[in-house]
């Protein structure tokens, strides 16, 4: 038995409790378009937070949902760990039907039940546990994103400084999106997004030929942009096109909408240097191109401080009959890029086990919600 096995006996306790606050947040449908969604969910974690006698700090939003701090032990000396997870999905209101969320036994299906919302509730599993357990040691931040979904672009950014200053000094930042059995992401790709605003020439399709195609000209771009196909490296994705007025009309107009994903800013600076070419050539004579970045997300490099980060929490794992992990790299943008920016140690993939991200089939394994808080509260003791 471990010096952790009271906690953990805790969180089995606690866990029926913690799997109807599971589908209660994920029955609040918050897209991230939808400010009110996002903000009933943080009421609800927030109103919980305040029962449990934690302090609750908020970041204003106008367009975006109200980004939250939670504090357990908010006047504690040592430097604080701080978890964090977001509030936002990517799912239309109404697409899992009503209500959004259920269970068969092994899974629970629903919009964000393993993105993000899993570990936001297996982060408040660990801290309560541990409060009840008598931790008071050091403060236990949970910080709760808005619009994470969208590279905090409806926030300009506001939501990550957010996050980062409430981080500072912190020993440890450990980043709830899904977890993969038996890893956690040291490493993520950054994404950068482009809207492409191709011109051509309107005319009769009958003469067709005294117009000049805003769509055949967007097509030249695609092949151009979808030949970075790099696992490893860089990646695009061509993945929203309007254009075109009447079935009748030569194109006067196209846009092209571009995911761009890399790895290192060396990689970067290739992405952008090769984007302004496609976007200034005109592979069809008499059209131009307006190019914009809709949005952007810095990549997870490997960092020194992270290495280190990871090998403590193994070595935490091991002390407290957890199992290893092995360190991932991951393709898909997180906060836990934007605090790796800003110096501060940080780790991803702490939160519940799921799949089929993104779909009206997401999923999340139930029983992931207890080893998941396990190994964030024992990572809060023993760091």
């Amino acid at each position: 038995m471990t010096e952790m096995q009271p906690v953990f006996d805790r969180i089995d306790a606690l866990f029926n409790q913690y799997l109807t606050f599971w589908m209660d947040i994920c029955n609040l449908e918050s897209p991230t378009s939808s400010k009110a969604g996002v903000d009933a969910v943080g009421a609800f974690c927030r109103a919980r937070a305040e029962q449990l006698g934690w302090e609750c700090e908020v970041c204003p939003q106008a367009v975006s949902g109200d980004a939250l701090c939670l504090t357990m032990n908010p006047s504690a000396q040592q430097p604080p760990v701080v978890l964090s997870s977001h509030m936002d999905t990517v799912h239309p209101i109404g697409l899992f039907g009503t209500p959004a969320t259920h269970c068969d036994g092994e899974n629970i299906y629903g919009p964000g039940v393993a993105d993000c919302k899993g570990g936001i509730v297996a982060a408040f599993l660990a801290m309560d546990a541990l409060q009840q357990c008598g931790y008071t040691a050091r403060p236990v931040r949970l910080i709760l994103q808005s619009d994470e979904e969208v590279s905090s672009a409806t926030s300009n950014k506001e939501t990550v400084k957010f996050m980062a200053e409430k981080a500072r000094g912190c020993v440890a930042f450990l980043n709830g999106e899904p977890s993969t059995e038996g890893k956690l992401t040291v490493e993520r790709k950054g994404i950068i997004r482009y809207i492409f605003e191709i011109h051509g020439k309107a005319a009769h399709s009958s003469i067709c030929y005294d117009g000049v195609s805003a769509i055949a000209e967007t097509a030249h771009k695609i092949l151009e942009l979808e030949k970075w196909k790099d696992k490893d490296g860089i990646t695009g994705t061509c993945s929203i096109i309007n254009g075109g007025s009447a079935a009748n009309t030569v194109p006067e107009i196209c846009t092209l909408t571009v995911d761009v994903r890399y790895k290192t800013a060396a990689e970067l600076e290739e992405v952008k240097q090769r984007v302004r070419e496609i976007a200034d050539t005109s592979y069809v004579s008499g059209t131009t191109c307006k190019l914009t970045v809709k949005s952007e997300r810095v990549s997870m490099e490997k960092t020194l401080k992270n290495i280190e980060l990871f090998h403590k929490i193994n070595r935490i794992y091991t002390q407290n009959g957890l199992s290893e992990v092995e360190p991932k790299a991951a393709n898909g943008g997180s906060d836990a890029a934007d605090m790796t920016s800003y110096g501060i140690p940080c780790l991803d993939g702490f939160g519940v086990r799921g799949g089929r991200i993104h779909s009206r089939d997401e999923y999340a394994v139930i029983s992931s919600l207890g080893d998941s808080a396990k190994r964030m509260a024992a990572i809060i003791c023993d760091i």
